[in-house]
């Protein structure tokens, strides 16, 4: 679902795997979740995206980051705490979705300010519907900061 009042939300993946970053695509797109998805593969890419840096100078302000903590080059926490830090970015909520069920992860996670914390689900079908959850929840019941550029 689109929300009325901004129009499309762009989503930005940051996911190293191109087996789960296709399984996310492919439950967002069997869950009709209509907004744009983008996609970055580490770190150091997710923040160049969102700081319009490098061969991203006209990405958009995603209004939902995907974020998965495993991430070569620099890590999903690192990435966290940065957006997090950033008066610029940090309301723009950020959902970890990660393989990690360790405790010591969640918790890091939590006091990085993460808006939530998935464990990926391992079958397509628990994914899908995982995916069809955070839009109902983040796209129909939450109401988003609107998408002001910072």
């Amino acid at each position: 679902m689109i929300p009325p009042a901004h129009g499309a939300i762009d989503i930005l993946l940051v996911e190293d795997s191109p087996t789960d970053a296709l399984i996310t695509r492919e439950a967002l797109k069997q869950a009709k979740v209509l907004n744009r998805l983008h996609h970055v593969e580490d770190g150091y890419e997710a923040m160049d995206f969102l700081h319009r840096r490098g061969e991203f100078t006209d990405a958009p302000r995603p209004g939902l980051i995907l974020l998965d903590l495993n991430l070569p080059k620099r890590s999903g926490l690192a990435v966290l705490a940065e957006i997090k830090e950033d008066p610029h970015l940090q309301t723009i909520p950020v959902v970890v979705l990660t393989t990690s069920k360790a405790t010591n992860e969640v918790e890091a996670a939590y006091r990085h300010h993460a808006n939530c914390f998935i464990t990926k689900p391992v079958e397509f079908r628990d994914m899908a519907r995982c995916i069809r959850a955070l839009e109902n929840f983040w796209f129909s019941i939450v109401t988003l900061p609107p998408p002001a550029d910072g």
